[in-house]
């Protein structure tokens, strides 16, 4: 075994997910997926829509659970969690940033920034510090208070972001996580993971069409028909270094 699927926080082994489609059509979005990503790596997926992109991070977040072959989190299979144990993995280990946001409608930016805080039962009052310092990251400090729908598309993007890694999680799994945001605040973004990747040797696995996740990313995998392949999101693409603002430079 190498040294690499030794010390990985996420691994998938040949790991199968199909769905029964119209009649007796069967999709394979994830068809004997092997993949790993070690503490401080990034691994940016790429590939069409219906590939099996998002199935294969839920598979990570144990929002389902693999037909065959096996999921691990630091070594644990995933598929011997019992409910609690898994809610426990996905409110205290991982971070998930949804591509469709999933903001709670009427709740303030800073609360739903720290809803996994507060569902471990952490003090509102700590758990609002702790989200305003990842809001204030995400460049949202003046907006603590506003509610979703007072909010633009790209911030509620930036609050989900701040959600998904309030809890400093060793694995973070991102949908899109740029998708709604302009080239400026995607480069930021993409920095901002990969200063948490290296700082708290966080493992990031990045699902994106952006070509600027390649200036980021240790390895860039395709995913087509549910197979895995590693190689360029973008043979065409040029990218430019991604520079982090002074302000998220220092985790303190």
């Amino acid at each position: 075994m190498s040294e690499r699927r030794l010390s990985a926080v996420l691994e998938l082994d040949a790991v199968v997910k199909h769905y029964q489609a119209y009649g007796d059509e069967i999709v394979r979005a994830v068809d004997g997926v092997t993949l790993s990503v070690a503490p401080g790596e990034i691994v940016a997926l790429h590939g069409p829509s219906g590939s099996g992109k998002s199935t294969l991070l839920m598979l990570a977040a144990a929002l389902m659970a693999p037909d065959a072959g096996a999921v691990r989190f630091e070594g644990r299979d995933l598929a011997s969690l019992a409910a609690g144990a898994a809610a426990d993995y996905q409110r205290r280990r991982i971070g998930f940033i949804y591509q469709s946001f999933h903001l709670m409608a009427g709740v303030p930016a800073v609360e739903n920034a720290a809803i996994k805080l507060l569902a471990d039962r952490m003090p509102l009052r700590q758990a609002r510090r702790v989200a305003t310092t990842w809001l204030e990251r995400v460049g949202l400090g003046e907006r603590l208070n506003h509610t979703p729908d007072q909010l633009s598309g790209g911030e509620r993007q930036r609050v989900a972001i701040a959600r998904a890694l309030v809890n400093e999680p060793h694995l973070i799994l991102a949908d899109e996580p740029t998708g709604s945001l302009d080239s400026k605040r995607g480069g930021e973004i993409l920095a901002l993971l990969s200063g948490i990747a290296r700082e708290r040797q966080a493992a990031v696995l990045l699902v994106t069409h952006d070509t600027q996740a390649a200036a980021v990313a240790d390895r860039v995998c395709t995913l087509r028909d549910g197979k895995l392949r590693e190689g360029a999101l973008d043979a065409t693409a040029t990218v430019l270094p991604v520079a982090a603002p002074a302000r998220w430079r220092a985790w303190g």
